[in-house]
């Protein structure tokens, strides 16, 4: 299939100021740098309650390439997704040590007075025994001992159970790593998408003023008309209509307008007093030199999702083994020293010592089923992780063809586009001098307007769509920008 490089570009009516997706990414790194005043209060849990704190102060206008800075920086769903990777990255460390010595100390205190020891000491009483050997076994009932234990144990052998679960948190780092990847692809591609519907935006609402002044022109040629005798009431009645439907456009596409940029603050997490504006000129941001084919294979190669199904039945794998591990045998050795009073013993508490070592053995001979029903539900959620592999590939690939072939139909309406607006401009200027000659009618003007409008219109929705159909395009490719996240 012949790429896009190969074809002349003519008539665009924008400058286009890239040649390739890789030449995009250097031209742009060059980028001026993002305004303090954008940055939001570093406390995530801020709460505004008064209306000022709200109210927008700051009105500055931005690059592209600023708002993938300003969304790197301060994305909250990019942040979260930091957050448990480094989560996972904890668990990991706790799984690795694991494998290592624990040592344990414990210690206990208690006081008693037997109830047992108090009941025989009455009966004593009773008896012919001296009030001494009273006194002595009423002491006796009373205990007061202090205990402390310190221990050392090592897993010397867990069937493989620890390894496995080693080997499963690696893989889950893994997984998350490249969440992170696919995160901060998909915010360059929700940011690209963003700006240039602000850019979409600004543009509609200088078409719709321009709509309203031609209006206001063919309205003042029509009122001189009638005045002069040469012209009718019809013919004001129309131009007022019109006039009024441009200016209902025009306020709807202010709101748009307005609506475009809080969405991309939002997208950026901006200071709640900070409004932005789009700084680019609307133009053609590049060329696609790369086929169809070409492109769908670099997609499989490259795209995270891919591999995160791989990673994810090798995650399932690795919790399979641990379970069945569980059941083998598991010996661990120890060592321990512990000491014992009696605070309470007469004539002298004392203090008495020990050690002991040995192993530790244990067998789980029979569970009633329990670890083999576990392990065959891992063995479910491996061929899972298969059948979503199959799936995720197959709509990359869609994804791909589809953000090809509109980049394709875009590129075609774009030099269709910029000779239908220079036609539509000849055409409202050619309906004025007729209608100011009398050879005319205020209809032709109108529908001369309305033409222009319309023209400029679909450039302007040829180019934004091109661009994103090539943000969509590097976004399915996922190997020709620098992943936000990156440093």
């Amino acid at each position: 299939m012949r790429s896009f490089r190969s074809r002349v570009v003519m008539g665009l009516g924008a400058a286009l100021i890239l040649s390739s997706p890789a030449l995009a990414q250097d031209v742009r790194s060059t980028a001026t740098p993002v305004p303090e005043v954008l940055n939001p209060n570093a406390n995530p849990l801020q709460f505004p309650t008064r209306s000022e704190e709200v109210q927008i102060k700051v009105n500055e206008p931005i690059t592209l390439q600023q708002a993938f800075e300003l969304a790197r920086r301060h994305n909250r769903a990019l942040q979260v997704t930091e957050l448990q990777l480094r989560a996972s990255q904890s668990a990991l460390q706790a799984a690795r040590a694991s494998e290592n010595p624990t040592v344990t100390f414990q210690s206990n205190l208690s006081y008693s007075d037997s109830a047992q020891g108090e009941f025989s000491v009455r009966q004593q009483q009773n008896s012919t025994l001296t009030s001494l050997a009273n006194s002595q076994n009423n002491q006796n009932t009373i205990s007061a001992p202090l205990t402390g234990t310190l221990e050392v144990s090592y897993p010397l052998y867990t069937s493989g159970r620890t390894t496995a679960n080693i080997q499963a948190a690696e893989r889950q780092v893994r997984y998350n790593e490249l969440q992170y990847e696919l995160q901060a692809e998909q915010l360059r591609l929700d940011v690209s998408t963003d700006y240039y519907a602000l850019q979409q935006a600004d543009e509609q609402v200088r078409i719709s003023r321009a709509s309203v002044r031609n209006a206001a022109i063919s309205l003042r040629d029509a009122e001189a008309r009638e005045r002069a005798g040469v012209g009718t009431r019809f013919d004001v009645l129309q131009s007022q209509v019109q006039l009024a439907n441009a200016q209902q456009t025009l306020t709807s596409a202010l709101s748009q307008q307005q609506i475009a940029r809080r969405q991309l603050a939002q997208r950026l997490s901006l200071s709640q007093s900070a409004n932005i504006t789009a700084a680019d000129a609307i133009e053609v941001v590049g060329l696609w030199d790369l086929s169809l084919e070409n492109s769908i294979v670099l997609a499989f190669k490259n795209r995270a999702e891919l591999e995160q199904q791989l990673v994810q039945r090798e995650i399932n794998e690795r919790q399979r083994a641990a379970i069945l591990a569980a059941l083998g045998p598991q010996l661990n050795v120890f060592a321990n020293y512990n000491v014992y009073t009696d605070f309470d013993a007469r004539p002298n508490p004392g203090l008495a010592d020990g050690y002991s070592v040995g192993a530790r053995l244990s067998w789980s001979l029979y569970d009633g089923g329990v670890a083999q029903a576990q392990a065959d539900q891992q063995t479910r959620n491996m061929e899972i992780a298969e059948v979503r592999f199959a799936d995720t590939r197959n709509q990359v690939r869609f994804q791909v063809e589809q953000a090809y072939y509109q980049l394709q139909s875009n590129f075609a309406n774009i030099q269709t586009a910029a000779l239908a607006l220079e036609q539509a401009t000849e055409a409202l200027r050619l309906a004025r001098l007729r209608f100011q000659a009398g050879v005319g009618t205020q209809t032709d003007v109108i529908n001369a307007e309305t033409a222009l409008t319309q023209a400029e219109s679909n450039r302007l929705q040829a180019i934004i769509s091109y661009n994103r159909a090539l943000a969509s395009l590097q976004r399915a490719i996922s190997n020709f920008s620098t992943p936000l996240g990156s440093t």
